[in-house]
């Protein structure tokens, strides 16, 4: 009987392909043995028939057809994810559920709103409400783990919908004594040679629009930390004396210790959008998208941003 690809050999290639390394995929994200972990992908090429990575000792990186594996992979995955949460939930029918997810720190300006929305429904259903990385949650919902999330347009997502909620400029974030302070507005050139606090990968889209917005400056930044979340960047924010850059909602959270000012000139934006699976045939998903239009009014309307 031949060798036969199985979900487990698409797990372990995306996780080392993530990763960069079978030493970290297999410790980290897989929990199995490296010899083990490099058996399997010898396997998965042997079966494809064609060179999925290269190894080094600096690590793994993918060939050209190694990248176009990769893809198609992850969306086995996501597609096999679904099916079994859909699974899951037909097992258990009695009461339908309605799983909201949101970019964690969004919850206190939409989730009123959205209950709001559901209250009508609120006897017949299960609301659970989750926050998390944006990534994270465009999993979910592919997987079909979420129904709704306030997130952003992660790229490679093919099975998801987004419509942008609301648009909102970055501003500088900085020690509440910092010698900017009393500014009104802060010019790139002024945090110039400050230690400067960037994002981590958890956050894909933020860094890009930050890189974006420093780069044309032609001043060089050298990032000393990378964040993960919000609580995070405002930690290190007091803790070095360094200034960060982060989405206006941020605002909603500092500690004393911690202040923010606009940025001088045309500040760059980041969209916050509601994502969902188009593929979800949930009625109440599809009432909330119908009132969609009357959600973003209220709130925006509330917190004083444009869409």
């Amino acid at each position: 009987m031949g060798w036969t690809m199985e979900l487990r050999h698409l797990r372990y290639f995306v996780a080392v392909a993530e990763e960069g390394s079978l030493t970290v995929a297999a410790a980290r994200r897989l929990h199995t043995a490296q010899p083990s972990l490099s058996r399997q992908i010898r396997d998965l090429e042997y079966e494809v028939g064609v060179p999925l990575m290269t190894r080094s000792v600096r690590g793994v990186e993918l060939t050209a057809a190694g990248r176009a594996f990769l893809e198609h992979a992850r969306l086995a995955l996501s597609h096999a994810g679904a099916a079994a949460e859909a699974a899951r939930r037909a097992a258990q029918p009695a009461k339908p559920s309605f799983a909201l997810g949101f970019l964690t720190g969004q919850e206190m300006d939409w989730l009123p709103d959205c209950m709001h929305i559901l209250r009508d429904e609120l006897p017949n259903i299960d609301v659970t409400v989750s926050s998390d990385y944006s990534p994270r949650l465009a999993d979910a919902l592919a997987r079909g783990k979420l129904d709704l999330a306030f997130m952003r347009a992660e790229p490679g997502m093919p099975d998801l919908d987004y419509r942008v909620a609301v648009s909102e400029p970055l501003v500088a974030v900085l020690p509440s004594d910092h010698r900017l302070a009393s500014r009104k507005s802060v010019a790139l050139a002024d945090i110039a040679n400050e230690t400067f606090i960037g994002m981590s990968k958890t956050a894909p889209t933020l860094r890009a629009i930050i890189t974006d917005y420093l780069e044309p400056s032609g001043i060089d930044f050298r990032i000393e930390h990378e964040v993960d979340n919000l609580g995070m960047a405002m930690s290190l924010v007091a803790s070095t004396r360094g200034v960060t850059l982060l989405p206006a909602y941020a605002r909603n959270f500092l500690p004393w210790s911690v202040i923010s000012r606009p940025l001088e000139g045309e500040a760059p934006t980041i969209d916050l959008v509601i994502g969902h699976n188009r593929a979800n045939a949930s009625p109440i998903l599809k009432l909330f998208l119908s009132r969609c239009d009357e959600l973003i009014a209220r709130v925006v309307r509330k917190i004083g941003r444009t869409e």
